[in-house]
């Protein structure tokens, strides 16, 4: 009986603990951009942008927290189909999230370098897994350009092998559904939202532009710091 006890305990314990860490992780809000909307012009219109930030990044974080709450709930209630089927929610506005989030900070105005091409130890890396910057430019617009649907275009980190990769993930899954090790440095957003109102179908042209503003300070950083 005391040994009983002492596991009902325990895993009442645990169940709290979590649930307190879920309640935790329940606010999440739209960060900021650290540039203006129309600052990334011509490659990327500030009508975008401000679409893209403040209507689609908005959706994913208030539908994210209303998963959280609900789910949160379920787990109170002892509801488990409830728990369940919220799973897909979690997934798709959590990664979202997640995804946006990232991807803000892999784009920078020119006059702050955006389009400069990386340096240090991210530039060798690049050159010595892919051959060089133009050649990790073509694959990934060639594999965002053919990823069916919507979904994302990654340039990542392996940190078990230490090497750059390329992933595609379709719909809003981040890097790490393609692999628990993977890292993302550089995400392109390949939704039609993140470009047809500039481009209209032709992604393959918003795919060649973005370039001409993605943030490879930020990239190194954080490859740097993984992968020292």
């Amino acid at each position: 009986m005391a040994l009983r006890t002492l596991v009902t305990r325990k895993a009442l314990g645990n169940s709290v603990a979590f649930r307190q860490q879920l309640r935790g992780l329940q606010t999440h809000t739209l960060p900021d951009l650290p540039y203006d909307y129309g600052a990334l012009e011509p490659a990327i219109s500030g009508e975008i942008m401000q679409l893209h930030h403040q209507k689609h990044h908005q959706t994913y974080v208030t539908n994210f927290n209303k998963a959280l709450e609900q789910l949160d709930d379920a787990i109170n209630k002892g509801d488990s189909p409830t728990v369940v089927k919220l799973q897909s929610a979690i997934k798709f506005n959590g990664g979202g999230h997640i995804n946006h989030s990232i991807f803000w900070k892999n784009l920078a105005p020119v006059r702050e370098g955006g389009g400069e091409p990386p340096k240090g130890s991210l530039g060798w890396a690049i050159d010595n897994h892919f051959g060089s910057l133009e050649a990790l430019v073509q694959k990934m617009n060639a594999d965002g350009a053919g990823l069916q649907g919507s979904g994302w275009v990654w340039l990542g980190l392996d940190k078990e092998l230490k090497r750059l990769v390329v992933e595609t993930t379709a719909n809003q899954d981040p890097l790490v559904t393609k692999g628990s090790s993977l890292v993302p440095l550089l995400g392109i957003d390949v939704w039609e939202h993140a470009y047809y109102l500039q481009y209209k179908n032709v992604r393959p042209d918003y795919l060649k532009n973005i370039w001409k503003v993605i943030n490879w300070k930020y990239a190194s950083d954080i490859y740097e710091k993984e992968c020292p």
